[in-house]
């Protein structure tokens, strides 16, 4: 039994029932036994892949909307580009490989990660060494800020609610009977007094039918506002690319994940990676809030293809072997196709108010 688990026990047993957002805050943020604080999750022998795991070309693409992003602002001449919770550095190497080629462009930037996890820093610095490393967003530098966020805010907290005779009671976490000092264990339960009022819901998701579960993440909400204030102020642009919906609707998306297979959300918190879809409604109202313009979201498949996937893979393949074109192939599909990320994954661009549309969103 993980020693967080026995640290979530003492806790609820203190003060009790915890809600589900805290739950998923510990297992995955807690200082020293949080699951990204102890371990490189990425990969095969890890828990889960991300796209700029699959193929350069994700990150060499991404570089090149940047570019076009800063060029059609006017190229200013002192940048931020941030990336936040970057793994291991992989998408931010790829993108500065492209951008070598923009005049103008590299000498303009300062490189910024925003990282909790000592372990995957420690990777980053091996593959972009000349990053600046930053343990929360309000201290990046003031200035135009170019951002990334490439499944960051799957791994925010949320708050779960099930819709009841008496109105939309939270999701708590709570001990077993049959839990132990040593072998704890947890499950879910509903609170039986509702929300006083329904506004931390979506529009979609309030009149969902009785028995229904809605999901909300009011620390993302509150990161897109911020990050938006942001760019209304200096400029700039922010690309976010997950897996979730377009719009807000009921339904539990809580997961988590090891060795690449689904295992119990409330089992061995700190051994498993938890995340949830991303409701990039809520995403986009946010941030509009926050006083700038939301583009999408649009599907991975479609953005990549806007962006010149097809042609990459192409230039790639011409001096390649057999095998390695076959890789390139098998990539390219992985990435962009409706069965396998291209569906599920969607992009949302934020660039200042009266900025031109950004690459791949003109339509």
């Amino acid at each position: 039994m993980s020693v967080l688990a026995k640290h979530i026990a003492r806790l609820i047993k203190e003060t009790g029932p915890m809600p589900v957002s805290h739950f998923m805050a510990l297992a995955l943020g807690h200082p020293k036994h949080g699951y990204y604080m102890t371990r490189d999750p990425l990969g095969a022998a890890g828990d889960f892949t991300t796209a700029p795991e699959i193929s350069q070309m994700f990150g060499e693409l991404i570089g090149l909307w940047i570019a076009e992003t800063w060029i059609a602002q006017g190229s200013p001449s002192k940048i931020v580009l941030a990336e936040l919770g970057p793994g291991r550095g992989t998408l931010m190497a790829d993108a500065l490989r492209a951008l070598r080629a923009v005049p103008g462009l590299l000498p303009a930037l300062e490189i910024h990660f925003v990282e909790t996890s000592p372990v995957l820093a420690a990777i980053q610095k091996q593959n972009v060494p000349n990053a600046t490393w930053h343990d929360r967003f309000d201290t990046l530098p003031e200035g135009p800020l170019y951002l990334i966020a490439n499944e960051f805010f799957d791994a925010l907290p949320i708050r779960q609610f099930v819709r009841s005779k008496q109105g939309w009671c939270e999701r708590y976490v709570m001990l077993t009977e049959d839990s132990t000092e040593d072998e704890p264990r947890f499950e879910p339960a509903i609170m039986p007094v509702p929300q006083a009022s329904n506004d931390i819901l979506a529009a979609g998701q309030r009149n969902a039918p009785i028995g229904s579960l809605a999901e909300v993440s009011p620390a993302s909400a509150a990161f897109a506002e911020d990050i938006a204030h942001r760019i209304a102020r200096h400029g700039g642009a922010a690309l976010i690319i997950d897996y979730g919906h377009a719009k807000s609707a009921a339904g539990e998306t809580l997961q988590a994940l090891r060795a690449h297979e689904f295992v119990n959300v409330f089992e061995n918190p700190g051994e498993a990676d938890l995340t949830a879809h991303v409701d990039f409604e809520a995403l986009a109202v946010a941030a509009k809030a926050g006083g700038v313009e939301a583009y999408g979201p649009i599907e991975q498949g479609t953005f990549l293809r806007a962006l010149g996937i097809g042609e990459r893979a192409e230039r790639l393949k011409t001096n390649a072997t057999t095998d390695q074109a076959r890789d390139i192939d098998s990539a390219e599909q992985r990435l962009t196709s409706r069965e396998e990320m291209g569906s599920l994954f969607k992009v949302l661009a934020l660039t200042p108010k009266g900025a031109p549309a950004p690459a791949g969103f003109e339509v």
